[in-house]
């Protein structure tokens, strides 16, 4: 965590203006409202009274889990080389106002532990990247061992303490989608890349009813909700059936909204007392499919 970088990132939710970095772990603007940054690498810019439902530790360390078996490799290269593509014809110089890091600047909104925003920061030099999560668990998680990344507990769905155009890049995977808010922290020409279900994602799963369903109009309901914020660039779609032992399909469910619908045990607890020799584990075909939108930022009209 760089406290000047973070700093750099946030404005004051007491009152809209800039921070300031105040060593050692302290954030304040001009009117003297501060803000404790914790040791961990994170400042908490939750409003008061907000409750934080964010995922539980037992979801996270099913998604660590699961997505350190790489099952997930697809997705995260069509993640990367769609952003790659976009990313190459804009360039990876300052946002609107906000002091040069050298690089793009990438908030992953909904960060989870961080899986997406590591990878895509280990293929783009001298990007640096924020790590957004409701959950401090998660955020915690994210900006553990990375120099590259400060952490922000925030409301995704409320007004973001950010900056205007403070990014050049918004990940959201998996996500609530805060498009208005996307919009004004995005730098002119930034892009925004949303992950998002397919119709046929884990339908193995969904026909079993152990997985929550995903809306036929998806897409659609994506890109008419984007429409007068945002142009898109690139659609990506990932498809791949995978070979899963039960643990697997474990850790799947417990990391993502079927964990909140699930009766009994933490998910995690349920997926490791699962025994499942190695060498003789029955393996189950489940579908993955996704989709991967790339959208470019646009300018507000003066009548807008």
């Amino acid at each position: 965590m760089d406290l000047v970088r973070l700093a750099s990132w946030l404005r004051c939710p007491t009152c809209g203006d800039d921070l300031h970095a105040v060593p050692p772990l302290v954030l304040r603007c001009d009117r003297g409202h501060a803000v404790d940054v914790n040791k961990r690498g994170y400042a908490s810019l939750l409003a008061p009274g907000t409750r934080v439902t964010g995922d539980s530790a037992g979801m996270l360390a099913a998604r660590s889990g699961f997505l350190e078996r790489g099952h997930y490799a697809p997705l995260v290269d069509g993640l990367v080389g769609a952003l790659t593509a976009a990313t190459s014809r804009q360039e990876a110089s300052v946002a609107g106002g906000v002091p040069a890091t050298g690089g793009l600047r990438i908030l992953d909104a909904g960060c989870g532990t961080g899986h997406y925003l590591h990878a895509v920061l280990d293929r783009i030099p001298g990007a640096t990247g924020l790590a957004a999560d409701l959950s401090p668990a998660a955020v915690a998680i994210a900006v553990r061992a990375r120099q590259d990344v400060d952490g922000l507990v925030a409301d995704t769905w409320a007004a973001l303490p950010l900056r205007d155009g403070a990014a050049d890049v918004i990940l959201d995977v998996f996500a609530p989608r805060n498009l208005p808010e996307f919009h004004r922290a995005l730098a002119p020409g930034g892009h925004v890349a949303i992950v998002a279900a397919g119709p046929r994602h884990l339908e193995e799963l969904r026909a079993e009813g152990r997985a929550v369903g995903v809306q036929e109009d998806k897409r659609e309901r994506i890109l008419e909700a984007a429409d007068p914020l945002f142009e898109p660039v690139s659609e990506t779609r990932v498809q791949r059936v995978l070979r899963l032992s039960e643990e697997d399909v474990g850790l799947l469910l417990g990391m993502g909204p079927s964990a909140h619908h699930a009766a009994g045990p933490d998910p995690v607890e349920r997926s490791s007392s699962i025994e499942v020799p190695e060498a003789d584990a029955d393996l189950q075909g489940v579908t993955i499919d996704v989709m991967i939108h790339v959208l470019r930022r646009r300018e507000r009209s003066a009548t807008a």
